[in-house]
């Protein structure tokens, strides 16, 4: 039987002291591992209620599952997602503000608006894309066209005729109707308007058309309020499978659809991207099922993926932006 001795007591208590002071560190790494600090707070440039809006909430809260830790989605719409996105070009780099956006402020407006007092392309960080959201080709049912070829003959036959409406001047749902209009050799009135209210005129009947992201009108659509007859993307939707696509309906190379992803400041920590992408790359085939019954495709894929392909839809739009002579002072 061995007994303490206080030379003994001591040493072990020595020993002790070493084991903590050497797990030390470790401790505090992990209690300071990003995001433990501190709540975190997503941007949405737009509404509440809107696609952007949904897509972020959904993925938001699997995030503060996931870190145990908030993710307080925060609304700051205004000129076209300018207001928002800028907030967040000016928030602190430290990974606690967040952007979630879309197609328009990323890749459209710096064409579209004489003024803009930032780049988002250099002034972000691309963290990781969430999804493609096609926008459908919608009609009122009093519109006598039962498909898409329908549409295209009642469009040639009544140049100047049809309205349409959209989410704004120079938003995708602008230029998709701008470029199928080119495509098919008619003209037609573009009627825009301010969120919600473009559906609205158009579930009324005062609109005869309009491309809308999917989720935003899945539910007039299942309800026949609204007849889908084409998808604006490279590929059918897996939201619409039996939609067929403008490209393979006789104008191949047509494609306008809005996309949604995750941005944070310039200077950004690397390793917070990091965390934030493979979070997020984590969570989306949880999400799967939801998203594409909504109308969403999910995407991940790295920050460099998300780079590249901000990149590339800038050139595009910018040249259809300059072909529409659409400007936003």
């Amino acid at each position: 039987m061995h007994r303490f001795t206080p030379v003994r007591w001591l040493a072990s208590m020595l020993a002790a002291a070493g084991i903590a002071l050497a797990l030390a560190p470790q401790v505090q790494a992990q209690s300071n591992e990003y995001p433990a600090a501190k709540p975190v707070r997503v941007v949405v440039a737009f509404t509440a209620g809107g696609t952007t809006d949904m897509l972020a909430r959904s993925v938001s809260q699997q995030l503060a599952q996931r870190f145990k830790q908030s993710f307080v989605v925060d609304n700051r719409p205004g000129a076209g997602g300018n207001i928002g996105t800028e907030f967040v070009v000016r928030s602190p780099a430290d990974g606690y503000t967040l952007l979630v956006n879309s197609v328009g402020p990323i890749s459209i407006n710096q064409t579209l608006y004489k003024r803009l007092n930032y780049d988002p392309l250099t002034d972000l960080v691309p963290v990781v894309q969430i999804a493609d959201v096609p926008n459908v080709l919608v009609v009122h049912p009093s519109l006598p066209v039962k498909n898409f070829e329908e549409f295209v003959a009642y469009a040639k036959a009544n140049p100047g005729k049809l309205n349409y409406s959209s989410t704004g001047v120079g938003t995708s749902s602008h230029l998709s109707g701008f470029m199928l209009c080119e495509r098919i050799g008619t003209q037609a009135t573009h009627i825009p308007y301010k969120g919600a209210d473009a559906l609205n005129d158009l579930l009324s009947g005062r609109i005869q058309f309009m491309f809308a992201t999917i989720p935003s009108v899945m539910a007039h659509i299942q309800a026949g309020k609204l007849r889908a007859l084409a998808v604006s993307s490279a590929k059918r939707s897996r939201s619409l499978p039996d939609v067929p696509t403008v490209a393979e309906k006789g104008f191949p190379g047509f494609e306008a659809g809005s996309w949604f992803g995750f941005f944070a400041p310039k200077g950004t920590p690397a390793e917070v991207v990091t965390r934030v992408n493979q979070a997020v790359n984590d969570i989306l085939p949880s999400l799967q099922a939801q998203m594409i019954r909504e109308g969403a495709d999910p995407v991940g894929g790295s920050p460099q993926q998300f780079g590249d392909f901000t990149r590339k839809e800038y050139v595009k739009w910018r040249a259809v932006v300059k072909a529409s002579g659409a400007t936003v002072d």
